[in-house]
């Protein structure tokens, strides 16, 4: 099996793609923020890019597939990538990125419409991705999937301060990409999440200290694995505890 303890000095270099011409990458969350930039640089490597947006209001460049796709609506999952199968017939890259956060108190404060809507959004959904992609990926030479996650649900951190949802979704989708890699790494499959850093988005805030191109530089790279490591976590191109 792939080598896959985080946080070690023996981590192998990955070997990149320069070109991503003739490969097709989805996006999820792709119309703002680091969804945008992840697809942007996607694009601007010669990918063909399916950015997908909730709402059909949202707006991409003309240059994107846009697909309308709630990750939380199955049949939105199902369609987007039969969509994908019709249009483009393969699938190398899905981005995980679509995701929602409240700004609550500890969980005995928390709305449970918002606990529900937070564990549809950040891991019911990306898991229903995986279901769908997984067979059009792995007919693929290098299949990736890129988890953003973030800092605030390592375990190896206080898991205090609020958002005991958010927190605890994104230490489910760090679970999922160790689950990934342990049941379809010896088929190629490159699987690892990231955390981007506190970013300018409309999640992260005015205050945060990232714009969204600094935050998307790590999964962007993910996304553009030739070879190299996975079932990790990162962090500004480093593996972390989580």
């Amino acid at each position: 099996m792939p080598d896959s303890d985080p946080g070690t000095d023996d981590t192998p270099d990955p070997e990149l793609y320069d070109d991503l011409n003739g490969q097709v990458a989805l996006v999820t969350g792709a119309n703002r923020g680091i969804g945008r930039e992840i697809a942007r640089g996607l694009d601007a490597r010669g990918a063909t890019v399916f950015a997908g947006v909730r709402s059909v209001t949202h707006d991409v460049p003309d240059a994107w597939r846009k697909l309308t796709l709630d990750v939380s609506q199955e049949g939105d999952v199902q369609s987007a990538i039969n969509e994908i199968g019709d249009e483009a017939g393969r699938l190398d890259v899905l981005v995980n990125n679509a995701g929602v956060a409240y700004s609550e108190g500890p969980i005995d404060e928390e709305r449970t419409a918002h606990l529900d809507r937070t564990i549809s959004v950040n891991l019911r959904g990306p898991m229903l991705l995986c279901k769908y992609a997984l067979p059009p990926l792995l007919r693929t030479e290098t299949p990736r999937i890129v988890n953003v996650s973030s800092g605030m649900g390592a375990l190896s951190e206080p898991q205090s301060g609020g958002s005991p949802s958010y927190r605890v979704t994104k230490t489910g989708l760090n679970g999922l990409t160790k689950y990934l890699h342990g049941e379809y790494g010896d088929e190629g499959l490159l699987a690892n999440s990231v955390c981007p850093g506190w970013t300018r988005t409309d999640m992260g805030g005015e205050e945060a200290d990232r714009s969204p191109e600094e935050g998307a530089e790590t999964p962007l790279w993910l996304a553009r694995f030739r070879s190299g490591p996975g079932g990790r976590v990162w962090r500004d191109r480093e593996p972390i505890d989580w």
